[in-house]
């Protein structure tokens, strides 16, 4: 299976770089969610990758060549960027019967994607009048045409329904099951927490994290320790830096088993000792902080 390889990649509009010498590769067999606050590059990279912006410098290949020496481009890479970018007065079926017999590709697979994203019903329905959920499910419907080995997702829930959110979020970890390169942008961090096995995250156009989601949160110090005692004044004389909340001390900066080790030498019992990991979310929101474009 393919892989997206970007090397060095940068994009200038003007004075501004929107992009600056941002180098990652998307691995098949796997979600990767592409994360940054707004104006962070995100839309700019993938438009790079299927080369509707020139990078200003460096590159980015699919498959080991540029985007545009694709000899079948729609069997090899689908992609949603804009749902609502399509022909209001076309039917669905139509719109993806344009896009099938223009890519070579048979009119019985645009029944087969209706179906397989759940538009089958309203396949005769204009999409000038579609909600923006069954837009992106349309979208998503096109992107799947040429049953292609790397899909990109820009913001693929924006609009969803939960039922339509579950879909998209078990549907994204079909593929990668299959085998296939799925690497999907998204600002809901709850939705990323579930779906992505990897994390490509930038900030002002630059390369903040590229590694597994769980070493991503990892890496925030928003974890703590919660302790709960019948003697949490005695045990918070002990531990530098334990906060007391309720009914329970919250520790920074210390382990779970040298917080026990303590305890037990001072003959403290313990009810609960509980090591709380960060949410993707925390640990986003803190590794980003110093890459906003606005904040308030």
């Amino acid at each position: 299976m393919t892989s997206i390889k970007a090397m060095n990649l940068s994009k200038a509009y003007g004075q501004t770089m929107a992009v600056s010498g941002l180098s990652f590769t998307v691995e098949p067999g796997q979600v990767t969610g592409f994360l940054g606050p707004n104006g962070a590059g995100k839309s700019t990279t993938m438009r790079m990758i299927l080369g509707l912006d020139h990078p200003t410098g460096g590159s980015v290949v699919v498959d080991g060549v540029p985007y545009q020496q694709l000899r079948h481009p729609l069997r090899k890479v689908g992609a949603l960027l804009d749902a609502k970018a399509v022909h209001g007065g076309r039917s669905a079926r139509n719109h993806l019967l344009a896009i099938a017999q223009s890519n070579g590709l048979p009119a019985s697979r645009a029944d087969e994607v209706l179906e397989l994203v759940g538009l089958r019903e309203v396949a005769k329905r204009r999409i000038g009048g579609f909600s923006l959920g069954m837009s992106q499910r349309l979208g998503i419907a096109a992107a799947l045409l040429g049953d292609p080995e790397i899909l990109l997702f820009d913001e693929p829930v924006n609009g969803l329904d939960p039922d339509g959110i579950l879909w998209i979020r078990t549907f994204m970890r079909k593929l990668a099951a299959e085998g296939k390169t799925v690497f999907v942008s998204s600002h809901l961090m709850s939705e990323m927490a579930q779906t992505a096995d990897h994390l490509i995250v930038i900030g002002k156009g630059r390369l903040i994290a590229d590694t597994s989601v769980s070493e991503f949160i990892g890496r925030s110090s928003q974890g703590f320790v919660r302790v709960r005692s019948p003697r949490l004044a005695e045990i918070a004389a002990l531990l530098p830096g334990a906060e007391l909340h309720h009914d329970h001390l919250r520790v920074n900066g210390m382990r779970p088993l040298e917080i026990g080790t303590l305890t037990t030498r001072a003959g403290l019992e313990l009810e609960e000792l509980t090591f709380v990991q960060p949410t993707l979310e925390a640990a986003y929101m803190e590794l980003t902080k110093d890459s906003l474009e606005f904040s308030s």
